[in-house]
């Protein structure tokens, strides 16, 4: 469909694939710099905006909605968390990140952050095109790429751009067209999943709890002050049919149950998932004049919640580096996105792998690989160092000016 013909044609400096919270930051800050977008995507707006995700931002991810003008509802609706707390042994630790590392994390939906980001598209006239088909991204390794799509309406659409960006997710399209041979993929798939529901119910916490047990993990999380989300780890071919609702609350109790008497507030479950993770890098991150963000270029296991925090670092660079080379340093000035992504993800994987062994029971764990766990774990907890070096990872190294 490369040479068929089209119904419009237009130029943009920058073509961006994937309408999620990547591609919608990358278009907003490169339009504060002047830069004009188009965004393409195949799901509706209202797909994106109901598709629960992860919950949690760093400190400087929200302060840059905030001020790159985006929106201030993260200050209004979010909630700050100053820490977190594990549970091991039948017994709380507190993790107090303002106190450890002087930084904190804010409790504020992805999807809010998508809903944010695309009044903020809609107030500043940027053109985002959601529930297309046919997308086709051409000429990557050339100085005019091309991306091709059909609107809902059904007519055919080309943009000729000077640069795209391939911020389509973790089944993204645009990384296969870096040749299998210029290419190297790093993964690990990992033999437990999440399972994930949604309760009408009071929080049980003030803050996250990530509870190890000898029945295995439960993460409780909130959403408001009445709807709270929760986690228990399961194996990745769990069927949600084979949990009735009272099955669900006795795992859950049983994972953060201890000596303090602590219990979950129960309610209806409004919904029930199985989360499957894996980790995972591809690199290049760029190829041509195409580039790779968020969850196309990598992907994290959730417990450390790093994965939209790394898509929003990966487009901050982005963008800085997009501007420069459309201006005097042209080409060139590409080269820095990598190196200074790259080290960012790695970091993000080894804590990610980290927190997640740390936490999870393997399959067939023998006795000794419970106790060592549990030692682990109260060196984590019950030491000065221990505590800091999980506040700083948690709070995703949020120093100005660092990358």
């Amino acid at each position: 469909m490369a040479d068929a013909a089209v119904d419009t044609v237009a130029p943009v400096p920058v073509a961006v694939i994937g309408a999620g919270p990547a591609g919608l930051m990358l278009a907003h800050l490169l339009g504060r710099a002047g830069v004009e977008t188009v965004v393409v995507d195949t799901r509706s707006r209202h797909e994106i905006g109901t598709t629960q995700r992860a919950g949690i931002l760093e400190a400087d991810a929200a302060r840059d909605l905030v001020e790159t003008g985006v929106s201030d509802r993260v200050l209004r609706e979010g909630v700050e968390h100053e820490g977190l707390e594990l549970r091991f042994g039948g017994r709380p630790h507190r993790i107090h990140f303002k106190e450890l590392v002087g930084a904190s994390v804010w409790l504020y939906p992805q999807t809010d952050v998508f809903t944010d980001l695309a009044d903020a598209r809609d107030r500043d006239g940027g053109t985002v095109h959601f529930g297309v088909s046919d997308t086709e991204v051409l000429d990557v390794t050339t100085a005019a790429p091309r991306v091709r799509f059909t609107s809902p309406d059904g007519s055919r659409h080309e943009i000729r751009a000077r640069y795209v960006v391939g911020a389509d997710g973790s089944r993204s399209t645009c990384r296969d067209l870096v040749p299998e041979d210029r290419r190297a993929r790093y993964g690990k798939e990992y033999p437990f999943a999440w399972f994930g529901i949604l309760t009408e119910a009071p929080m049980s916490a003030p803050e996250l709890v990530y509870a190890h047990s000898e029945h295995g993990f439960a993460l409780i999380s909130q959403r408001t002050e009445s709807v709270q989300r929760m986690y228990f780890q399961c194996s990745p071919d769990e069927s949600v049919d084979a949990w009735p609702d009272d099955r669900i609350w006795e795992t859950l109790q049983a994972r953060v149950a201890g000596e303090d008497g602590f219990r979950l507030e129960e309610g209806p479950i409004a919904e029930k998932t199985v989360l499957r993770f894996r980790s995972f890098v591809q690199e290049p991150m760029r190829w041509g004049s195409m580039a790779l963000a968020g969850d196309a270029a990598h992907t994290v296991p959730p417990t450390g919640a790093r994965g939209l925090n790394l898509a929003l670092h990966d487009v901050k660079i982005l963008a800085e580096v997009l501007v420069r080379a459309l201006g005097r340093e042209g080409e060139a000035a590409l080269e820095d996105f990598q190196p200074r992504a790259l080290r960012r993800v790695w970091r993000a994987q080894n804590f990610s792998y980290w927190m997640t062994r740390l936490l999870h029971t393997a399959p067939n764990a023998s006795a000794f690989d419970l106790r060592r766990q549990l030692g682990e774990l109260d060196n984590v907890a019950g030491t000065r160092a221990g505590r800091t070096y999980l506040a700083e990872q948690y709070t995703g190294w949020p120093t100005r000016g660092h990358h």
